[in-house]
């Protein structure tokens, strides 16, 4: 569809779109929302929210739908946009509804097509202030738009396509989680099982019980003065510089500065598991390559599967995102605000684990699961960054 558009000339650009589709040329015009909105009164579409109901109950905020109703609801759905007064949302309506609260507005336009408004509301609304009614901000924003019926179904179209796609791959993405969250549940023994429930074909032996400190080494490190932390040189990680796929890029240790220090305490090497003691407590993270990274004392530990024998640290990985390690880490950690999960209780941590060729069949399973969730995430960003592209361009 991109390739029915053609860029505008530099000169005219001030009136009508960078962007457009081709055959249109008339100029855009410019008004406040406030000229151009019609709100609809929400009293008489107020319901209460079940489980059951013919028809949708919409609230405010990021999951619209809260519930189902019965009775007589909006019907007039194909040309109306619901803004969030406090949260800035939109939703766009599929089939007649209710709402929630007084803090949907119901908004339509004359001679603005149903799809076309929406996506100009997504374009010209304001950025979120807190927690205060946004609704009078959105009255007073300046809104440029075409009064060309066929060109507001074209855009409102291709939007429309390109939110229904974008909306199929966060589908993906999060049934691809929740089958991740399944597996992690099932191949791992729940409380005083001996076995997961979920096995690989072949391997029918009990679990080992054992605690992790009397299988493998955790080490903690040294706290770095300030003053030798640099823009560049040695990774150097604290606990906010780990998420759940990868290392972020934090600070920095001189060579020297890493040496003197691993000399003195070591440091992670490829094949141990790093963790979040502080912070995302018990996030972990498997170090896959060689290179050299130091990590803060007292906000990271990590465990030298390197050197063992009996555990993977793929494996182990993976434990740690189970629900009963994590349970266990939660429950084993101390402080009031700020929660810790120091050495003591990371080395008496129960661990069950089978032996190392289905330790290593677990680990490959779920990382391969998270390389396809990190690519449909990539993707579905990369889709999120063109639409973003296309609402400046596409409008004046």
């Amino acid at each position: 569809m991109v390739g029915t558009m053609a860029k505008i000339d530099d000169s005219v650009k001030k009136k009508v779109p960078e962007l457009r589709f081709k055959g249109f040329t008339d100029e855009w015009e410019e008004r406040k929302f406030k000229d151009i909105l019609k709100t609809h009164s929400f009293r008489s579409y107020l319901a209460g929210v079940s489980e059951n109901g013919e028809y949708e109950v919409i609230q405010q905020g990021d999951k619209p739908i809260v519930g189902y109703s019965d009775g007589e609801p909006f019907t007039d759905y194909k040309d109306v946009t619901l803004f969030g007064d406090h949260t800035v949302s939109l939703y766009k309506p599929k089939s007649p509804f209710f709402v929630a609260t007084d803090g949907v507005k119901i908004l339509s336009a004359d001679n603005f097509e149903g799809n076309y408004l929406y996506t100009t509301l997504e374009r010209y609304k304001p950025e979120p202030q807190g927690y205060k009614r946004h609704f009078t901000i959105l009255k007073n924003q300046d809104v440029w738009f075409t009064e060309n019926m066929e060109e507001q179904q074209k855009i409102g179209s291709f939007f429309k396509q390109l939110d229904d796609t974008i909306a199929l791959h966060q589908h993906k993405l999060d049934l691809l989680k929740e089958q991740k969250k399944g597996f992690l549940q099932k191949m791992f023994p729940k409380n005083g099982a001996k076995v997961p429930e979920l096995r690989f074909a072949g391997f029918d032996d009990d679990w080992e019980q054992r605690k992790l400190g009397d299988l493998a080494e955790i080490k903690d490190s040294a706290r770095i003065p300030n003053i030798k932390w640099q823009k560049e040189g040695v990774p150097y990680l604290r606990s906010s510089d780990l998420s759940s796929e990868h290392i972020k890029d934090g600070l920095f240790l001189s060579l020297a500065d890493y040496m003197k220090y691993d000399k003195i305490t070591g440091s992670p090497k490829k094949g141990d598991l790093i963790f979040a003691s502080g912070g995302d407590i018990g996030l972990a993270i498997y170090k896959h390559d060689s290179l050299p990274i130091y990590v803060q004392g007292g906000s990271i530990l990590y465990v030298k599967t390197s050197k063992c024998e009996n555990l993977d640290g793929l494996f182990l990985k993976y434990s740690f995102a189970s629900p009963k390690v994590k349970k266990y880490i939660r429950n084993a950690s101390t402080g009031t605000s700020l929660k810790h999960f120091v050495l003591k209780p990371a080395n008496a941590l129960p661990m069950s684990y089978p032996d190392l060729i289905e330790q290593e069949k677990i680990g490959s399973l779920l990382m391969q699961m998270d390389r396809t969730i990190t690519l449909h995430q990539r993707k579905l960003d990369l889709l999120k960054e063109q639409k973003k592209g296309f609402l400046q361009k596409m409008f004046v």
